[in-house]
């Protein structure tokens, strides 16, 4: 009988706790409806099926938590848009938080061009000095030299005994004993055109005796290269003794990629590193860009001199170049807002209401984590910088058309600031005049908050700049289409 009791108690224990979990679920699945139905944002069309962002491919007719992931399914809506908007992405405020995602406005700054190559030490090609025999004659003496010595300027190389000057100054000597001043300075003359120096000559002068071994020194400090001056060697007039490269200044040469080509140019400034001198760079500027092409690696050799008062500078060290330039005013966006495809490249717009569109743009120079815009964005269009691949994989799988660089009538519902053809008016200078665009150095628009700076414009029609040359100051107005700064009108200022 106890036993029975104990059971009865035990089951009476297991439906109590049954008939309370039943009923809080009962009360739970009733709260979380509401729920559902309060996170769908305001003018959002028909749910058509509910996914998960990480594998949007993936389909389900109802929410719930992802079979993939750890987070809830993501309902996707009917468009609500008008008919004649552009189609568009719409996430909810509530997959917006989830998803992290973050707008920033295209702007106006300065971007300077950086870029970091490597290259080799090398002697300064034009800082050689080739020492040769003016004359036939003998090597009387060698003084120790070997190739690869570092010599000052006027170090001896060698003696050499040349007959022929030998000759030549005994005839000088006795024309200068008859006393007749024009006979005296033809005969002078003639020992400065076989090679002899005003020193050698006034030696000889001084003297009365001729002096046929002459010591063949260094006229510029360096590295002596060949020596090919030996003892009791017979020369013949033009040999060559020895070969000098200076050590003044050497240099760099540096592999550039070809697709960075534009970035480089002569009398660019450059800024070295190398391994044996940590923590000290050295300056110095592109000299040469030399016009061939390395077909395997696809790089062109970019020369870049550098000073080396102290020679710790030694051919054949490598060395890590930094290749800056002035900083040039462009239209930026953060470099995590580009989507690179291979085949083009985009950026997600945000059209506000949490609603978004692919634009194709044509990107330029990238430093400091920001990228240039050059043609197919704004000035004040909102893209996005975090979370903008799960939104044009969205937009892939649509089938919504990315706006194409130079707007369209579809693109008039996503920027509404590019929408407005604002004309802007400011005088300048001409710079630079091409087919399809003038370089302007322009005074402040206010209108814009912009500097005074020098920029290029994109011309409506080739003939605005005719009869213009490069040099003339002029009244201009321009607009701001998705393309970017374009030239509408341009007159000389009176008085030019």
């Amino acid at each position: 009988m106890t036993l029975d009791k104990s059971a009865l108690r035990w089951g009476a224990s297991i439906l109590a706790v049954a008939l309370l979990a039943g009923g809080t679920g009962y009360w739970a699945g009733h709260r979380q409806a509401p729920q559902s139905e309060a996170t769908t944002p305001a003018g959002a069309g028909k749910v058509l099926y509910w996914y998960d962002p990480m594998f949007p491919n993936q389909k389900f007719d109802k929410p719930g938590k992802s079979p993939f992931m750890d987070m809830q399914l993501v309902p996707r809506y009917a468009d609500g848009g008008s008919a004649g908007a552009a189609p568009t992405v719409a996430v909810d405020p509530a997959a917006r938080q989830s998803l992290g995602l973050r707008v920033v406005a295209a702007k106006m700054g300065s971007l300077a061009s950086a870029l970091e190559v490597t290259g080799t030490i090398d002697f300064n090609q034009r800082d050689v000095a080739v020492i040769q025999a003016r004359s036939g004659g003998f090597v009387s003496r060698v003084y120790a030299r070997a190739p690869g010595d570092v010599v000052r300027a006027g170090a001896p190389i060698a003696d050499l005994l040349l007959p022929e000057w030998g000759g030549a100054q005994t005839e000088y000597l006795s024309v200068r004993r008859l006393g007749k001043p024009d006979l005296t300075a033809a005969a002078r003359q003639r020992l400065r055109l076989m090679g002899m120096s005003d020193g050698l000559i006034a030696s000889v002068e001084r003297s009365g005796r001729p002096n046929g071994v002459v010591t063949i020194t260094t006229p510029i400090s360096g590295t002596i290269q060949t020596l090919d001056a030996r003892a009791s060697v017979t020369l013949a007039m033009g040999q060559t003794l020895a070969q000098v490269s200076g050590l003044g200044t050497v240099w760099l040469n540096a592999a550039v990629p070809e697709a960075r080509a534009g970035d480089v140019r002569v009398g660019q400034n450059a800024s070295t590193t190398l391994a044996g001198f940590p923590g000290e760079r050295f300056a110095g500027r592109v000299i040469a860009i030399l016009p061939t092409t390395q077909a395997d690696s696809r790089t062109l050799t970019v020369r870049i001199e550098l000073p080396n008062r102290d020679g710790r500078l030694r051919p054949g060290m490598f060395a890590s170049v930094a290749l800056g330039g002035d900083a040039k005013p462009a239209l930026l966006v953060p470099s995590e807002a580009v989507i690179r495809t291979g085949r083009r490249t985009l950026v997600m717009l945000a059209a506000g209401d949490g609603r978004y569109h692919p634009a194709e743009v044509r990107i330029g120079r990238e430093a400091g984590g920001e990228t240039e815009i050059l043609a197919g964005l704004s000035p004040g269009e909102n893209v996005v910088v975090s979370g903008q691949f799960l939104i044009d994989s969205e937009a892939s799988l649509s089938g919504i058309e990315a706006r194409p660089i130079g707007g369209g009538a579809a693109s008039a519902t996503i920027a509404a600031p590019a929408s407005k053809a604002t004309l802007y008016e400011t005088t300048g200078k001409i710079e630079r005049i091409t087919a399809n665009s003038v370089t302007l150095s322009h005074e402040p628009v206010p209108a814009l908050d912009w500097p005074a700076m020098t920029m290029t414009f994109a011309l409506a029609n080739p003939g605005i700049a005719r009869g213009f040359k490069a040099g003339d100051r002029v009244r201009f107005g321009f607009d701001r289409p998705p393309a970017g700064p374009t030239l509408r009108h341009m007159a000389k200022v009176a008085g030019q």
